[in-house]
């Protein structure tokens, strides 16, 4: 079986050696930019650990993998034009790069290149692969308009945040995993238990990423902390803020998200010590630690020794940054 490390170099190669011989060049070279962004590759990554769990071929499905990285990086350029975000990675955007109509158009090659790309691996499996992925790329921007739609919102459920968030985030990284058990011939018991596996380790990740977004070390997640705070980000967080806050503390958060003019760095400071007072980390914590455990119990539900399973438990705990 292949390292997470070797799985890596594999698909970066295969990546960085795709040729783009079609015309005109101004439409695939904001494609070529923004997949030499780099990025952890997660999605072909658990694709190629799914598919190494029952053959020790995965190269031959890079074609499948880098289907999936680039629909996630199509994603990606979109959601920077529809934030208005002008670095990714360190780099300039392609709407800033370039300008608002090349990121649309080059971004709806890439949907449309990620559907040649799996028809480059399906072989047998072609129907399922396809059915999958097109059901999934459906849920993705259903998962996007509720994160629209919350924004305007001061009534959003716990519920309904992380029906969002598994549309939004979990149900790519599951569909990553199911393809590649699928492609490898998995038993379709197998296949469905790594979906959910993603499922829940996608939820974890997302509620991780909430968490980090206000309690993280800005070295180690790699952002500057409070970003959700200052945009009223609809997090798991101001959710149960606002769910268990007394009347003068929700007077205080709504003060707060509904302000127009203020310092930063004070909003933030105010917002988490709220978070703080209320226990809003603890329970982030627990909320995490749950769909972690939940996940593992998909894994280990699948019908292969346990050595097989190692390099995407290995993987899935460092992605979590944390071992539960």
């Amino acid at each position: 079986m292949l390292t997470a490390n070797e799985i890596l170099e594999k698909i970066n190669s295969y990546l960085d050696n795709l040729p783009y011989t079609r015309k005109p060049q101004s439409l695939y070279e904001p494609v070529k930019y923004v997949l030499s962004m780099g990025g952890k590759r997660i999605r072909p990554s658990l694709m190629l650990m799914a598919y190494n769990m029952y053959k020790d071929n995965p190269e031959d499905i890079l074609p499948a993998a880098c289907a999936i990285e680039t629909y996630h990086n199509y994603t990606l350029l979109h959601d920077d034009l529809m934030d208005n975000a002008g670095m990714r990675r360190g780099r300039q955007t392609v709407h800033v790069k370039w300008d608002a109509n090349t990121a649309i158009l080059s971004g709806d090659s890439m949907l449309v290149l990620a559907y040649n790309h799996f028809l480059n691996s399906g072989g047998g499996h072609l129907k399922a692969v396809l059915d999958l992925f097109t059901e999934t790329a459906l849920e993705i921007g259903e998962g996007q308009q509720y994160d629209m739609d919350f924004e305007t919102r001061t009534d959003v459920t716990e519920e309904e945040y992380i029906e969002m968030i598994r549309l939004k985030t979990s149900v790519l990284l599951a569909c990553a995993l199911k393809i590649g058990a699928t492609l490898g011939d998995a038993p379709a018991e197998d296949a469905d238990n790594l979906y959910k596996f993603g499922e829940q380790v996608g939820l974890a990740f997302q509620l991780q990423d909430d968490y980090l977004d206000v309690y993280g070390d800005p070295a180690v997640f790699g952002k500057a902390i409070g970003g959700d705070i200052l945009c009223n980000k609809k997090t798991y967080m101001l959710i149960n803020a606002f769910n268990r806050a007394d009347e003068a503390r929700r007077k205080e958060l709504m003060r707060w998200v509904t302000a127009d003019d203020f310092d930063p760095k004070e909003k933030i400071a105010a917002v988490t010590s709220i978070y703080d007072e209320l226990g809003i980390d603890r329970l982030a914590e627990e909320k995490i630690k749950h769909y972690f455990e939940e996940s593992r119990k998909y894994l280990a539900a699948v019908s292969v020794a346990d050595e097989r399973k190692s390099v995407l438990i290995d993987y899935t705990d460092r992605m979590m940054k944390r071992k539960y």
